[in-house]
């Protein structure tokens, strides 16, 4: 009788394309990754918080220096390392505009309206923090208040997610 499945020459089972096969290995990582994140050390408040610190150090415009910010503010609270790097990541090539756009909104909305939004080309050859104390106190009172919120809003979500899940087999109720 013959099989409907063609076989590799080495007997590996069926014939797969490149992209399954690459996605397949990729999102098998990729899980694997989730997974070992989301299993860090500490109590389910030190993960909170440091998820929480990330989040808040995120919200700035400290390009480069998001994820040493958020590990010693981590560091400051008795939060986990790796989830606060891993919430600075809030803010990233996708999501730089939209989040500081906003955050400079807030601020103006706070302290007045200020020069306006500068144009990409303006941005490019100048920076932020060139554009004059103005425009940064705006988007530094807006980054402060959306860091503010999203860190608390965002590590207590996680926080009662976390004391939502069952124990692992093996751990004490005490260990949680």
């Amino acid at each position: 009788m013959v099989s409907s499945e063609s076989k590799q020459p080495d007997g590996q089972g069926p014939r797969q394309s490149g992209w399954r096969r690459w996605w397949a290995a990729a999102s098998g990582r990729f899980r694997l990754w989730i997974r070992w994140l989301w299993e860090q050390e500490g109590s389910h408040g030190q993960r909170a918080r440091g998820l929480a610190a990330g989040v808040f150090c995120g919200c700035f415009p400290f390009f480069g220096l998001q994820t040493l910010l958020g590990v010693a503010l981590a560091s400051l609270v008795k939060g986990n390392h790796l989830l606060a790097a891993a919430g600075t990541w809030i803010s990233n090539p996708l999501t730089y505009v939209p989040l500081y756009w906003f955050n400079y909104q807030l601020g103006c909305w706070l302290l007045g309206p200020g020069h306006g939004w500068p144009s990409l080309a303006v941005l490019q050859q100048e920076g932020f923090w060139e554009l004059g104390w103005s425009f940064s106190s705006r988007l530094l009172l807006g980054s402060t208040i959306v860091g503010a919120s999203s860190s608390a809003l965002l590590g207590l979500i996680y926080w009662r997610w976390l004391e939502h899940q069952p124990p692992k087999p093996g751990q004490s109720i005490k260990s949680i």
